[in-house]
């Protein structure tokens, strides 16, 4: 499994020959300036709520690649009447996909599109794929609905936001990784803007020492888990 950052909660998965994207917001990030939206292979588009954020690009993305969008069912249904393919999910339930099986768990946060109209409840996502379990948190505060993940499912990687303010920081991201027993860490959802910078030589060693290890990627930069 091939994972690339492209900024904020962005991120690319390659599963054996299957693109994923996972809340593509690339054009309207400054700091993702040197992504290219229209080179980005996209086989499925995940969404994780309907914030900007985290929607900006898949309506282009999606019509311009054919991907099937998977999220809950108001943000299906919203793309759905834009004549774009999806599959609409909701808390607790999973499907197996080409790729491998997907569940859409909770989170804590808001959820609306920009216009101000419902985008159902946010969520995240369990990956199982390529003998590879990750725990995709999207936009949340810290729950205690994390501890029941590794009670079905022993995760590989968890991708946690640390930015605060608008979710979890690092302290509680750490205690995070605890409750879905983790401590292979990617963070995601800090620097975009002012709310969120974080430092990233803190954060690491907080991470550090507690035994775990937290990566902090460069946008556009891969790793294979």
């Amino acid at each position: 499994m091939k994972i690339t950052f492209y900024g904020h909660a962005c991120l690319g998965l390659q599963i054996k020959d299957v693109h994923i994207l996972v809340d593509p917001f690339i054009s309207g990030n400054e700091k993702a300036s040197e992504i290219d939206i229209e080179s980005l292979k996209a086989d499925y588009i995940l969404v994780t709520h309907a914030h900007q954020d985290h929607i900006l690009d898949v309506e282009a993305i999606a019509k311009r690649t054919g991907a099937v969008i998977v999220s809950n069912y108001e943000i299906v249904t919203h793309y759905q009447n834009l004549d774009l393919e999806g599959h609409p999910m909701n808390h607790g339930g999973s499907w197996d996909f080409e790729f491998g099986n997907v569940k859409y768990v909770n989170a804590i946060h808001t959820s609306s599109f920009p216009d101000g109209s419902y985008g159902g409840q946010p969520g995240g996502f369990i990956i199982e794929g390529e003998h590879k379990n990750i725990y995709i948190a999207g936009d949340t505060a810290l729950t205690m609905d994390m501890k029941l993940i590794p009670m079905q499912t022993k995760l590989d990687l968890a991708i946690l936001p640390i930015g605060d303010n608008f979710t979890m920081g690092v302290e509680d991201a750490i205690i995070a990784s605890d409750f879905v027993q983790c401590d292979k860490i990617l963070g995601c959802h800090f620097d975009t803007f002012g709310y969120i910078e974080i430092d990233h030589e803190d954060a690491k060693r907080k991470f550090f020492d507690k035994d775990k290890d937290l990566m902090l990627l460069d946008i556009g930069e891969s790793f294979e888990l």
